[in-house]
């Protein structure tokens, strides 16, 4: 006899006997041998990225990665918007996944590439009819206009995309509330009550068997994005009583949102799924999920750094007035100070001014001294009290190395102890990385690419280790030849944010020269940054000339 169909018109199921499968797939139970009950089963740890163009694979996917059966699923064709959002209702509600019809009957076959990041295998051939064989489902509940061929020998619960019909066919309760028919709407969605599922014994179920939803997956969290493709995704995962948070699709960076930093962390989930074609976007998802999870917050909210927010910086020496106003007063009154002059910028920007400290930690000395490098290590316990201070202010700090006669790298693994705390960066001043046979003020000095990548590889792998949010990795530079084959360096780190500092002195014309042709030519996608010399600027702009005067408006302002 012909598979179990509900008319368009129809509301109640027809009962089917002598069942045959579809081509390729094994026969379906009789009704008394059909088990009910849904089986999840448990992401592997970390994330898991389903983010194929395909929205049908997507959804295919998602439910490999969380089911191991079910005895009925729900199709809505794909590109139906207003279908799949009340076939989620339905799917979440009965606890049982969400496929998508691409309208091909079955014809078409598919072929996916998964991302390196998922657990999922490739998805080739007839990817629908294929889950549905491997999930050993029975039951098809086909929503909408969907192409029925490829369910040969199922029982179909067919019904429109309407909610009062679907509700009456699936015995679920849909709301006829437009603004229920949401992806935050479905991602707040109660998962259904366990104890009170009905089960294949009622009299009469709509569907024979009525699925037993499974118990919530455990110490798992999904990432989705209001992208209507990613409906059917999310549909899946929630019901398998995964909680979701949704993110924008044009904006699908979790670093980016307080919101979900929060989510992530409160969470504590072993395994992460990234719901949504967008999420291919993200150049190490494994890392930013961790880095989220962290709970870290950076001055001014999330964990990027340029995107929205200016940088006002207080640059010198604890202890060492003649360096810079930092060392001019004691901790306390350093991170007031910053404070007070970050905030002469909080009406002149819409982004967040954030107060900063630069720190010079490694001092270019007249004198070779002991190790012979012309160049003074502070101690890490003499930044630490700073540190330390800014990061209970809301104070971000970037600590400056000038080297010497030693390269950047070497000195940078000194302050390891200090770089592993979420609020510090670093600066690298090529003016005072001296070749052999160089001294102090008898030359420029200068850095390759190749040695400021040295340390940018490093910096990214700490960064990536602890999952610490991404770092700003600052670059001084005033003449052209202090960075050489700058064209070279690598910025390709998503763990580090690279900023070039404009901080030459003088007069205001000879500044703006140097802004400018510092300019060309330079990395693309780099941030840039703005020194103001109290003593020595001819004169110093005020605030207001420089977000005026300096174009494009720098991210980080430095006061010297």
């Amino acid at each position: 006899m012909p598979s179990r169909v509900v008319p368009r018109f129809l509301l109640a199921s027809i009962a089917t006997i002598g069942v045959v499968a579809f081509a390729g797939c094994t026969s379906v139970p009789e009704p008394d041998e059909r088990r009910a009950e849904v089986v999840t089963t448990q992401p592997v740890e970390g994330a898991s990225v389903v983010a194929d163009s395909d929205p049908v694979v997507r959804a295919v996917e998602t439910s490999r990665l969380l089911f191991e059966s079910a005895p009925a699923v729900v199709v809505s064709p794909a590109g139906d918007a207003e279908a799949t959002l009340l076939s989620a209702h339905v799917a979440v509600e009965l606890g049982v996944p969400l496929l998508l019809d691409d309208g091909a009957d079955g014809a078409a076959p598919v072929d996916s590439a998964v991302p390196e990041t998922s657990a999922s295998a490739p998805v080739t051939g007839n990817a629908v009819a294929e889950e549905i064989e491997r999930l050993g489902a029975s039951t098809v509940v086909a929503v909408g206009n969907i192409g029925g061929g490829q369910f040969d020998g199922l029982d179909i619960i067919a019904s429109d995309a309407d909610a009062q019909a679907l509700s009456d066919a699936t015995g679920t309760s849909l709301a006829a509330d437009p603004a229920a028919a949401s992806i935050p709407a479905l991602a707040e969605l109660a998962v259904p009550d366990r104890s009170k599922t009905t089960s294949s014994s009622s009299t009469d179920p709509p569907l024979d068997p009525m699925p037993v939803p499974a118990a919530p997956l455990k110490s798992t969290i999904a990432l989705t994005t209001d992208a209507p493709s990613d409906a059917a995704s999310l549909a899946t995962a929630r019901a398998a009583g995964v909680p979701a948070v949704v993110l924008p699709a044009d904006a699908p960076d979790p670093l980016r949102s307080s919101e979900t930093i929060a989510a992530l962390h409160e969470a504590g989930a072993a395994s992460t799924l990234l719901l949504g074609e967008a999420f291919g976007s993200l150049p190490d998802p494994a890392w930013s999920v961790r880095s989220a999870a962290s709970g870290t917050q950076l001055p001014g909210g999330g964990q990027h750094l340029f995107a929205d927010r200016l940088f006002v910086a207080l640059y010198g020496a604890p202890g060492a007035p003649v360096l810079g106003v930092l060392g001019e007063q004691d901790v306390a009154a350093t991170i007031e100070r910053a404070k007070k002059v970050s905030a002469s910028y909080d009406d002149l920007t819409e982004k967040t001014v954030v107060p900063t400290l630069e720190i010079i930690a490694t001092v270019a000395a007249g004198a070779e001294g002991a190790d012979g490098n012309f160049s003074n290590e502070l101690p890490s316990e003499r930044l630490e009290p700073y540190i330390d201070a800014a990061a209970e202010a809301g104070v971000y700090v970037v600590i400056d190395l000038q080297p010497g006669r030693t390269d950047f790298l070497t000195q940078a693994k000194l302050y390891e102890s200090l770089l592993v705390k979420p609020n510090v960066g670093l600066a690298l001043d090529p003016e005072w990385r001296l070749e052999p046979g160089e001294r102090h003020l008898t030359q420029i000095g200068s850095v390759t690419a190749a040695e400021v990548n040295s340390v940018s590889d490093w910096l990214a792998a700490l960064v990536e280790r602890d999952g610490l949010p991404p770092k700003m990795l600052v670059l001084h530079q005033f003449r052209l030849d202090m960075i050489q084959d700058r064209q070279d360096v690598d910025t390709s780190h998503p763990q580090l944010e690279l900023l070039i500092h404009a901080d030459g002195q003088g007069g205001q014309p000879d500044k703006q020269a140097t802004w400018r042709a510092l300019h060309t030519g330079a990395p693309e996608g780099i941030a840039w940054g703005w020194k103001n010399f109290y003593d020595e600027d001819l004169p110093m702009l005020a605030p207001e000339q420089t977000m005026r005067e300096v174009s494009p408006q720098p991210d980080l302002i430095t006061y010297q």
